[in-house]
């Protein structure tokens, strides 16, 4: 059985480095993005270089019916998904609660939990023997605001992240019996352009100095922890966590 692998949000950060992690694991890689056409390209022309077979495929992951459409081309150019990184999410400006408007909270939520959930139950139609699959690998990108709640800053996004650690607990004992195995790394502050989203690019290097490091981390080491998860040498952990936190 092939070895394809679709990463949400794959086209920057994080998911750029797992994808490039994963080309040399002998995975067909499909990297989602939502706009960024430019690292898309960018990033699939590196996963290239290294001989993996490479498609990027925009696609809304809030939408359910932009998720069918990605699933189907994948399903025709690479064949079904045996991996799935759960990736792609959001944040806004730091803001207590009630500064927080409801559009702002229904876009995180939609983003960081409807997406997942949504992905995960197409992957789940591809991968289970019930569908007539051979199993298969989810892991899910939360953070260590799951567990911290980022208080004064982004309850919003914390809670959402906490919605995806309870999401990763039930749907991995949902699926042990059946081949599929579903994991979690929470990261901490990590030098992504994601904390641009929240309206402060240097947010890492302000705080290093409270990582019990010392220093933030890279999406290296990220992509280690998510590549390990889906690996076999991974074959008996199901509804684990990994924090990537420096210490926090």
């Amino acid at each position: 059985m092939e070895k394809v692998i679709l990463i949400t949000g794959g086209s920057r950060g994080i998911g750029a480095a797992t994808a490039l992690l994963a080309a040399g694991e002998g995975y067909r890689v499909c990297i989602n993005y939502r706009s960024d056409h430019v690292a898309a390209k960018r990033t699939c022309a590196k996963v290239r270089e290294l001989g993996a077979q490479v498609m990027s495929i925009q696609a809304d992951v809030s939408d359910e019916a932009q998720i069918v459409s990605l699933f189907a081309r994948i399903d025709a150019e690479f064949g079904p998904v045996t991996a799935l990184v759960n990736n792609a999410g959001t944040v806004a400006e730091a803001s207590r609660v009630e500064d927080m408007s409801e559009l702002r909270l229904l876009r995180i939520m939609k983003t960081n939990v409807v997406g997942p959930i949504l992905c995960a139950k197409h992957a789940v139609l591809r991968m289970s023997p019930r569908h007539g699959g051979k199993g298969g690998s989810i892991v899910n990108v939360s953070s260590v605001a799951a567990r911290l709640g980022s208080a004064g800053e982004y309850v919003d996004y914390a809670a959402s992240k906490g919605a995806l650690d309870t999401f990763t607990i039930g749907l991995s004992r949902e699926l042990a019996g059946e081949g599929i195995r579903v994991n979690a790394v929470r990261p901490g502050y990590i030098y992504t352009d994601f904390h641009a989203l929240s309206g402060d690019p240097q947010r890492v290097s302000k705080l290093e100095p409270g990582i019990p490091m010392g220093r933030g981390g890279v999406a290296e080491e990220v992509a280690e922890a998510i590549i390990w998860l889906l690996s076999e040498k991974a074959s008996y952990a199901t509804g684990t966590f990994i924090d990537l936190g420096g210490g926090r």
